[in-house]
């Protein structure tokens, strides 16, 4: 009776009320208390954070906590793409006919994804790879590979979970979630776009080019160009989750291969290959 009752409750809460009142809560001073109770739940390194646990003065501010330079190598190669996110790999694969996989038995279409056909249009025969963010990872978001950023689109929707829950029960969970998509004209890889879906109890995404934001009340989509299409180095940071949600990343280029032992279920580390370009016969 349970199993039943979950996916019908997850479509009748005020999912994105709910997250901004969460937003609130671990942005208040009174969280401070719980960082340390957080740190122990969910065996957080501290080692490898920038700055002592007693200078983070909220809750929200450890989610978004940035680590010490050298926690973080970044894979060397200027056609090797990068992980952008610490997290664990839900999907990945081609882009079969603009189709991409959610789970076992579900897919959804890239132009459902990126709110529009043409932009979706150019990675059809590329590869797309899914990324979970768990509440105990590192929650900023870097660059895959050197590139110009053009453009970026917010799609308001709803805030589901995207934990296992979420993506079992919640057909085209990715393109019916709130979600960020910045686009990018990357060193001779081709377009890239990356995709950083809201969640239930993520508070918004932000990122480092503008104000642009998620989980706005009465939002409206929006498609801004960038000006002067500034460039961005592999492994900059791009911008950060308010807590845990999924990153979604596609390539256009079908002249990649991914790196050994990336698979579904595999974590990840920012930084660390995920694909390359395949070598040219001799």
């Amino acid at each position: 009776m349970r199993k039943k009752l979950l996916p019908g409750l997850i479509h009748r809460l005020p999912q994105n009320a709910m997250s901004r009142t969460m937003g609130k809560i671990t942005a208040s001073g009174f969280s401070r208390l719980a960082i340390q109770r957080y740190i122990r739940h969910y065996q957080i390194d501290t080692s490898i954070i920038e700055k002592p646990v007693k200078e983070y003065r909220t809750l929200k501010e450890f989610f978004t906590r940035r680590l010490k330079p050298e926690a973080r190598p970044i894979a060397p190669g200027a056609d090797t793409i990068v992980s952008p996110v610490d997290g664990t790999v839900s999907q990945l694969g081609d882009i079969c006919e603009g189709t991409l996989i959610q789970a076992k038995g579900k897919e959804y279409d890239v132009s459902q994804l990126l709110g529009g056909s043409e932009e979706a249009k150019r990675y059809y025969g590329g590869k797309f790879i899914t990324i979970y963010l768990s509440p105990r990872d590192y929650h900023r978001i870097h660059m895959p590979v050197a590139g110009d950023l053009t453009c970026y689109c917010y799609l308001p929707g709803r805030l589901y979970p995207v934990n296992q829950l979420g993506i079992e029960n919640v057909d085209c969970l990715f393109a019916r979630n709130e979600r960020l998509v910045t686009h990018f004209q990357t060193d001779g890889l081709g377009d890239m776009a990356l995709v950083k879906v809201g969640a239930l109890f993520v508070g918004s995404v932000k990122v480092c080019y503008n104000t642009a934001t998620t989980n706005i009340k009465n939002g409206q989509q929006t498609h801004e160009k960038i000006a002067g299409t500034p460039h961005y180095e592999k492994g900059a940071e791009l911008g950060w989750f308010e807590f845990g949600s999924t990153v979604i990343l596609l390539l256009e280029s079908n002249q990649l291969e991914w790196a050994a032992g990336i698979e579904k279920g595999q974590s990840l580390l920012m930084g660390q290959a995920l694909a390359k370009k395949k070598s040219q016969p001799q």
